[in-house]
């Protein structure tokens, strides 16, 4: 398999001036996701509206932010003035809403990202920012002091795809549930590709990432997964061989207690192993023999899964 010239290294965006020509023809679309869950208070939100803010302005390099709402969001603050406030008044100045009914975040993702497709260009690239991040604390706002830095890695290195890495510790939940769970699910799936992937990032389920317009096309015109695009996008990747780098976010979270609970730990294990056997089998049902093949590696996974459960059991139960 051949190596992605990036998948081994931190990439990092160079001087503007050294831009290549297709790169200063090209615009970033920063795709926000809104919180599924109305956050308690406004400090996160307020914190990143304000970077969304600057990058309205800045018309040469950005197009017009995206902000995706899902109705379920909308509905649930029905008649709750803060949030018709912030919502009119701080993410409608600054980004167009997306009013969506979705199963779930990835849909999300996908019907924001497919938005702004829709109005870019051959050279742009599309940059995910979830909204529920601690951003209003002072490493959330070191963050996103610097976070533009992932969609300029594919504009100005070329790259297809660019995934952010949290920073976390080997206790994480994330770390554990990564580890014991999405790593040890893709070795029994897809051997080959877990171990092309996990050279550039230990997050496959990343929310932060960057899509140059060509992949993205790539990745829209195939099924569109309701849960863990992102390890999807990141295996279509390497079966493509396209040009991967990842970029260090920092140690920020998306988690109120700071840790997943074992429930939560469960359902995403579950759901990754859901989303893997499917994809094996769209990859491999023109395959003479597949049904037998497949017989073993879902008996295998079984175990991996009932493994990883003891396991997080022990550690977050």
């Amino acid at each position: 398999m051949k190596k992605n010239a990036s998948s081994t290294r931190e990439a990092q965006p160079v001087p503007s001036g050294t831009r290549t020509r297709s790169a200063k023809h090209a615009k970033i679309h920063p795709v926000v996701i809104y919180p599924f869950r109305q956050p308690g208070h406004y400090s996160d939100l307020e914190e990143l509206y304000r970077l969304i803010a600057r990058l309205d302005q800045e018309k040469d390099t950005y197009a017009r932010p995206i902000t995706v709402l899902d109705r379920k969001t909308h509905f649930a603050m029905e008649g709750n003035k803060a949030f018709l406030e912030f919502r009119n008044n701080t993410v409608a100045r600054h980004s167009d809403i997306l009013d969506a009914w979705c199963v779930d975040t990835c849909q999300m993702w996908c019907s924001g990202l497919g938005l702004a497709f829709e109005k870019g260009g051959p050279d742009d690239v599309y940059w995910l920012i979830p909204g529920d991040f601690n951003y209003g604390t002072a490493v959330g706002r070191e963050v996103l002091g610097r976070l533009h830095d992932l969609p300029e890695i594919c504009v100005e290195l070329q790259q297809d795809i660019c995934i952010g890495e949290i920073a976390t510790d080997h206790n994480n939940s994330k770390q554990l549930i990564d580890t014991y769970g999405t790593f040890a699910l893709l070795y029994n799936w897809f051997p080959a590709e877990a171990q092309e992937i996990r050279q550039y990032t230990e997050r496959p389920r990343s929310e932060f990432f960057a899509l140059r317009h060509s992949y993205l096309q790539e990745v829209l015109r195939q099924r569109w997964y309701a849960y863990e695009q992102t390890a999807v996008m990141s295996l279509e990747a390497v079966f493509s061989n396209k040009r991967i780098s990842r970029f260090f976010v920092g140690n920020i979270s998306d988690l109120p207690e700071g840790r997943e609970s074992f429930a939560a730990a469960t359902q995403q294990v579950e759901r990754t192993e859901r989303v893997l056997k499917t994809l094996w089998r769209e990859r491999n049902q023109p395959k003479a023999g597949w049904a037998e093949r497949y017989r073993i590696l879902e008996s295998q996974s079984e175990q991996v899964r009932r493994t990883a459960m003891i396991i997080l059991q022990n550690l977050l139960g």
